[in-house]
């Protein structure tokens, strides 16, 4: 699956969700789940460094869902260019 197929995947399961909570609150939900990771780094658990990597990446999806940013195309400018 590529970038942009996840990134409309988390678009049709979440965005509505995602919009009536905005962009601040979605944000800060990104910020947690960064936490989260950062808990299960220190402990060194794999099992919730994976979950959690999960988490971090699927709510950047929707931050930028809600921003109108296509990250795959944002990724290739600042990356592969």
């Amino acid at each position: 699956m590529e970038l942009r197929e996840l990134q409309a995947f988390i678009k049709e399961k979440y965005y509505e969700k995602d919009r009536e909570r905005g962009v601040l609150k979605t944000f800060l939900w990104l910020v947690e789940e960064i936490g989260e990771l950062s808990e299960a780094l220190r402990g060194g658990n794999m099992e919730a460094i994976d979950e959690e990597i999960a988490d971090v990446f699927a709510w950047t999806l929707s931050l930028a869902n809600l921003l109108g940013i296509d990250l795959e195309e944002s990724f290739k400018r600042k990356y592969m260019s």
